[in-house]
């Protein structure tokens, strides 16, 4: 659907969390491809209406357009594709002991459509036995990809399954995305 992962990549760096602006270093530092496939993907969107940028000195800032009608619907889709879920999904695949793996808090609040400021982070329930350095080195892993910080919350599956402390009745009630299993 997207002209290249690198392509995808950069419009979730920019689109998801709105009112994202880095410089095209920093978003070849992020996507992992190289300044100048970035400069010119971001060339390519910003004369498509999507991207916008300035300068500042030697910097040249990139930006998603909020003028441009295109930018909400595409920030959708490159959620679901290029996002956070996706991006938990990969880095999680290998984290052996995993019964659950769910986004809540404030990010999937937003994405089930309720109002408020944009997440500053993305909370992690895993509910299972895993090996907690393993899911530490997946949320870090995640951190870099998505650009907000990545807190992962262990409990134990019995833990989760009885609901008796306030923190897993909270997360219970509270919207929740579920993070696809390979």
């Amino acid at each position: 659907m997207f002209r290249s992962r690198l392509q995808g990549d950069l419009l979730a760096v920019l689109l998801v969390v709105p009112g994202t602006e880095l410089t095209l270093t920093a978003l070849a530092t992020r996507t992992g491809g190289s300044l100048a496939a970035v400069q010119r993907e971001a060339t390519r969107l910003e004369d498509a209406g999507i991207l916008r940028s300035r300068r500042i000195g030697n910097a040249r800032l990139v930006s998603a357009d909020p003028a441009s009608p295109a930018v909400a619907p595409l920030a959708e889709l490159v959620t679901l594709s290029f996002g956070p879920v996706q991006v938990l999904a990969e880095e999680f695949a290998d984290v052996d002991g995993i019964d659950v793996l769910e986004v809540f808090g404030s990010w999937a609040a937003r994405h089930r459509g309720e109002r408020g400021a944009p997440p500053a982070d993305v909370d992690v329930l895993v509910v299972g036995t895993p090996d907690r350095d393993a899911v530490h080195d997946a949320a870090t892993r995640a951190e870099e990809r998505i650009g907000l910080p990545v807190n992962a919350t262990v409990v134990a599956p019995g833990r989760w399954g009885t609901g008796a402390d306030g923190f897993v009745t909270r997360v219970r009630e509270s919207p929740r995305v579920p993070v696809p299993r390979g």
